[in-house]
């Protein structure tokens, strides 16, 4: 993965691409050249860099600044991740993929109402929704971050909650010819409005409606 930052940005010093095809080796393959990673010292980078995110967001964190927030060389941040976006997206990854278990209530509205209390739990109580909103406006202006945020980001938690609605299609809740996209699309499309809009907020009573809307849709005869 490789994603540039803003050139220029809080003093930045545009680094050059990474690789072929812009991409880099996988996250937790050791260096092939020099001395090994420490595995210290990315912990110390990536939390500097969630640190500088829930603070400022994306606008608000450079290299210089998460190198001494974590103790580092600017050198060896750069080593690690190429760009500001770059390491942006993996701190984001460490602070929210862990809280986006696979719900199992054994019911289709369960299933999506827990779902999506849990993301809207990570954006709204912890630093993944600063995060997650710089990020979303990053990616409009980076190819190669928008890339690397549909692989690691985007498809692998479209496919876990695609599972959801299998199961509610298995179980014969919901007719097998019902869109999973569409109603993913339905519930975290209106989640993504509300946090980056933010006209109203992200509270549990909307959560409950939203669900409740989308399984009146697609039961109803």
């Amino acid at each position: 993965m490789e994603s540039a930052g803003i050139p220029g940005a809080r003093g930045e010093t545009p680094q050059p691409a990474a690789g072929p095809a812009g991409r880099l080796p996988p996250r937790s393959e050791p260096a092939k050249r020099g001395r090994p990673r420490s595995e210290e010292a990315d912990r110390a980078i990536l939390a500097a860099a969630t640190e500088l995110l829930a603070e400022g967001g994306l606008g608000g964190m450079s290299m210089e600044e998460v190198a001494a927030r974590a103790g580092v060389s600017k050198a060896t941040v750069y080593r690690r991740w190429p760009s500001r976006g770059a390491l942006a997206l993996d701190a984001f990854l460490a602070e929210f993929t862990q809280q986006q278990p696979l719900p199992d209530t054994g019911t289709f509205r369960g299933d999506l109402l827990a779902a999506l209390r849990g993301w809207i739990r990570s954006v709204t109580r912890t630093p993944a929704g600063r995060m997650l909103a710089g990020l979303v406006a990053e990616v409009q202006r980076d190819p190669a971050l928008a890339a690397a945020w549909r692989e690691h980001v985007f498809e692998p938690l479209r496919a876990q909650n695609t599972v959801l609605v299998r199961r509610a299609i298995d179980r014969g809740e919901i007719p097998p010819d019902v869109d999973p996209d569409v109603i993913l699309d339905l519930m975290f499309g209106a989640a993504y409005h509300r946090l980056l809009q933010g006209h109203r907020p992200l509270t549990d009573q909307f959560a409950r409606r939203v669900v409740d809307l989308i399984v009146a849709g697609v039961t109803a005869p």
